[in-house]
């Protein structure tokens, strides 16, 4: 497929924070973008402002007229069923219809492609390091899978013959990728709706790895079964972080590499997670040949994602701190940091399941993991692309906790039970429709002081 002989771009599920992303770009490069989704959110209201044109019905009247076979890239989401109509229309005509990992492999194919895989991570690994290649000059474009504050967007640069990109193991997407340089930052089980068995991802992860052919250019963790460039925080690798300290609520630490020892870097990210991310994409990019002292301007400036552990309100009395964690492991980054952040202030945690599915896979550790905070407010489950399934519910999740400080809030009283709660610190946490309300709970906290 040769992307110079499209004109028009088409998205059904353009609000996504993947596919709003190469909404952007497309519209960056000269294409006529628009699209359709289900529901307005902040993320459409941006890619609106921004000139693309979006409605919100299933129709196909609102498909441009001028969208022809031979001149359009129609991109799909999973998220959107067979039934669409919109969807069978491109379908029954013949256009070319691609998944977003799809596009994203046709992009990267002619670069020299940084991907970033793992459970956990993606986001804020190849956020960092998208940042410290665009500030070091490189002609880079990242396709990143979360909004960065220091762009307010989710895609950092224009240029042609280096991409960025999230590997995402979900339904196998990042076996279309053509990396370069690749890290591997977590394996743990998920989507055990697509694969079935942890060993199932898995082997993915390891067909994925197998795509770098110089493990030189492969970065993993110490505890993976892959091969590859070990990273690690205060133990032997590699790539070695060390002499970790807070300073002004920032970490400064040295790194060893290869080529010797970088000292007193600055990184403003909370969390011993995050500080493995920042670690992983200095190693990519000083593997790249980026010089450390455009790294450690990078690291010092970079300002984090929104909805990544986003602290929407700091104060001496009150902290709310707002974060995409959908996932055990995740909660855990999140506490840890909170308890590192704010030791011995209560701290209230408002959770949002995220798909019956996994709330059903994970329930144990979630339940171990939100007993953890001080109290729990556990909204009900946001079922994304599922239809409920039998017995699994917010309250049978609840049941299980071992803290009895917990209850279940729904959205139309969550507001009221937020300002009524005594807590110093308060998180939410999930990956749903949650995220839309932090504005306003963010305003009526202010108001309440």
């Amino acid at each position: 497929m040769n992307l110079n002989q499209i004109h028009n771009v088409y998205f059904i599920g353009i609000g996504g924070i993947g596919m709003s992303a190469l909404a952007r770009y497309f519209k960056a490069i000269g294409k006529h973008v628009s699209g359709y989704d289900k529901t307005p959110s902040i993320l459409t209201s941006e890619l609106i402002e921004s000139g693309i044109d979006i409605h919100f019905e299933d129709d196909i009247s609102l498909i441009p007229s001028n969208y022809y076979v031979e001149n359009t890239l129609v991109i799909i989401t999973p998220a959107v069923p067979f039934t669409h109509s919109e969807w069978n229309f491109f379908m029954e005509r013949g256009y070319e219809l691609k998944k977003r990992a799809e596009v994203l492999g046709i992009i990267t194919k002619d670069t020299f492609c940084f991907a970033v895989a793992g459970t956990h991570g993606k986001t804020t690994t190849s956020s960092i390091l998208g940042h410290i290649l665009y500030e070091s000059g490189a002609d880079v474009t990242a396709f990143i899978g979360g909004i960065v504050e220091n762009y307010d967007s989710n895609l950092i640069g224009n240029g042609k013959t280096v991409t960025v990109v999230e590997a995402d193991e979900f339904d196998r997407s990042f076996l279309h990728l053509h990396p370069n340089i690749a890290c591997v930052t977590s394996m743990d089980a998920d989507h055990l709706d697509i694969y079935g068995t942890s060993d199932a991802i898995e082997a993915s992860f390891v067909e994925f790895a197998d795509k770098i052919k110089d493990k030189k250019n492969l970065f993993i963790t110490n505890e993976l079964p892959i091969d590859g460039i070990v990273c690690a925080v205060n133990q032997e690798a590699v790539f070695q972080a060390l002499n970790v300290r807070i300073e002004n609520s920032s970490y400064v630490f040295d790194v060893k590499t290869p080529n010797g020892l970088i000292k007193d870097l600055r990184f403003g990210l909370p969390g011993k997670h995050n500080l493995m991310n920042a670690l992983m994409a200095l190693a990519m990019a000083v593997t790249y040949g980026t010089p450390t002292d455009a790294v450690a301007r990078a690291l010092d400036s970079f300002k984090g994602i929104r909805r990544r552990f986003s602290c929407q309100i700091k104060s001496d009395n009150l902290v709310y701190i707002d974060d995409y964690a959908h996932h055990p492991t995740e909660i855990n980054a999140v506490h840890q940091a909170v308890r590192e952040l704010y030791p011995g202030k209560k701290v209230l945690a408002v959770f949002q399941p995220h798909l019956f599915s996994r709330t059903r896979d994970f329930a144990d550790n979630f339940a171990k993991s939100l007993s953890a905070f001080d109290e729990v407010f556990l909204m009900e489950i946001y079922p994304a692309r599922e239809l409920p399934m039998e017995g699994i519910t917010s309250q049978w999740l609840m049941d299980k906790m071992t803290n009895e400080h917990k209850k279940i809030v729904n959205k139309e009283d969550l507001i009221s039970e937020i300002l009524a709660n005594d807590a110093a610190v308060i998180v939410t946490i999930g990956a749903g429709d949650l995220g839309e309300m932090v504005p306003s709970i963010k305003k009526a906290l202010y108001e309440s002081f």
